[in-house]
């Protein structure tokens, strides 16, 4: 990462934005941030005392270049290196207006600065050292957020909890590498050397906590994309009513005529601070209407990338043959069973329940009546069991959510792999450093340690501007 910090320090320009988003609110945020902020502050802001003391508040106009006033707010200035970027700092806070803000920004670029790039504060902050590029894509992924679960890891993040797994892997490694070194370069020296044993000891160990770290990833692209519920039965059941208690809101029209839902419904909701995707899919039967045959064909087709399949069937009376035949097309799907009309009484026998379950891969099964709020909360309730025993059982280690680091943590695992496998083969040990020394390179892109200026464009051209 030396080389990328020796870089943003020649290349150091005075960047503006504006940090908040588009729209009418109470409060909008100009940012600037580099070597010239302050003389922008004392330029455009009316009030500025000769003697600005950082992190202090004052209240005042910014002008234009002909001194007009644009707007009344507060100004902060904060001083390097103790700013997010690690460069001088001001942020003017006005009225969230979208004309008082582009004007109070064409202010500050008229006065030195230039329009930042997306993501340019927070690539900064990784130049300078204030992060690495693990923390710097959690940024993303925690304005992204879009519930309490997700939100938790990505401040995990951060805070520098996976960055910090990857530097301690690392140095072990690290560590190995000198100690092959020493064998490598002084084998007949009086020096101490290390066995091929405890090479392949200290590696294993790594290798471990790498293959933990990317088993994590199966749960982390569920956490930041959302589980998706798919919910199937044939029509008139109880479906869409559970997809609106889910919900809480009237999503899906809900009558006594059958093939009423005629398309996919999909949407987004939180359970147990879990995001989910709640698909209500057309009721799966044979018919002649050939729009209504569409949508069974679309139901098919979500059923196939589901995370969890919820089958709802009326409890009220015994199955019907189409309960079997929809059975049979969510075979293999991981199924959570709601035997809907509680209400109406039971009249579906245990043996019936007992045949679709040897059917379905069913993960649980509960009564209710979807209609009514304790009904609804029961669902919620098997749900959010599924996800802490199924999807998201984890022994509290870190969670990897972002696709780049796991492909980087496969690659690495694979060049130890090859390593440990050379080891275990008695092969000379210069072969064996090779594959260990792609591990190391490898781990330090996840970091920004050995990242390439593609790879840094990459992660950055995903931000927002003033961010």
């Amino acid at each position: 990462m030396g080389s990328f910090r020796q870089i943003g320090e020649i290349m150091a320009d005075t960047i503006a934005a504006i940090a908040t988003p588009l729209g009418e609110g109470g409060v909008g945020i100009v940012r600037v941030s580099g070597p010239n902020s302050l003389a922008i502050m004392r330029s455009i802001y009316r009030e500025c005392p000769d003697e600005v003391i950082p992190r202090h508040v004052y209240y005042g106009h910014v002008v234009d270049n002909k001194g007009t006033v644009i707007d009344d707010m507060m100004s902060i200035y904060m001083k390097a290196p103790h700013t997010f970027t690690g460069d001088d700092v001001v942020e003017f806070q006005a009225h969230g207006s979208n004309v008082s803000l582009k004007l109070i920004l064409r202010s500050v670029i008229s006065s030195g600065a230039r329009l930042a790039d997306p993501g340019e504060f927070t690539k900064n902050a990784f130049l300078n050292g204030r992060l690495d590029l693990s923390q710097a894509e959690a940024v993303i992924d925690l304005i992204k957020a879009r519930s309490e679960k997700p939100l938790s890891i990505a401040s995990e993040q951060l805070n520098g909890s996976l960055g910090q797994e990857i530097i301690d892997i690392r140095n072990h490694i690290k560590d190995v590498l000198a100690q092959m070194a020493v064998n490598i370069d002084f084998p007949d020296e009086d020096i101490e050397q290390v066995s091929y044993d405890e090479f392949l000891a200290e590696l294993m160990k790594q290798q471990g906590r790498l293959g933990k770290l990317i088993k994590s990833a199966e749960f982390g692209k569920l956490a930041r994309e959302g589980i998706k519920l798919t919910l199937v039965g044939r029509t008139n059941v109880g479906k869409s009513s559970l997809m609106n208690g889910l919900l809480g809101e009237d999503r899906a029209i809900v009558t006594n005529i059958p093939g009423t839902t005629r398309d996919t419904i999909e949407e987004s909701a939180t359970i147990g601070g879990y995001p989910i995707v709640i698909v209500d899919t057309a009721g799966i039967r044979d018919t002649d209407d050939v729009i209504e045959q569409i949508g069974i064909e679309r139901s098919k087709n979500q059923i196939d990338i589901a995370d969890l399949v919820i089958m709802v069937i009326d409890g009220s009376s015994s199955l019907e043959d189409e309960d079997f035949e929809i059975a049979k097309h969510i075979e293999g799907k991981q199924v959570l069973l709601v035997v809907n009309k509680e209400d109406l009484g039971v009249n579906i026998s245990e043996s019936e329940i007992e045949r679709i379950k040897s059917i379905l891969n069913c993960t649980g099964i509960v009564y209710v009546t979807v209609k009514t709020i304790e009904g609804i909360g029961r669902v919620r309730e098997a749900i959010e069991k599924i996800f802490t025993e199924g999807f998201v059982k984890s022994d509290g280690g870190n969670i990897v959510t972002n696709e780049r680091h796991k492909d980087a943590l496969v690659r690495a695992s694979e060049s130890l792999a090859q390593g440990i496998e050379l080891l275990e083969m008695c092969e000379p040990l210069e072969i064996a450093e090779i594959e260990v020394r792609d591990t190391f390179q490898i781990l330090g892109e996840i970091i920004g340690e050995t990242a390439s200026e593609e790879i840094l464009d990459t992660v950055f051209s995903k931000f927002c501007l003033g961010k």
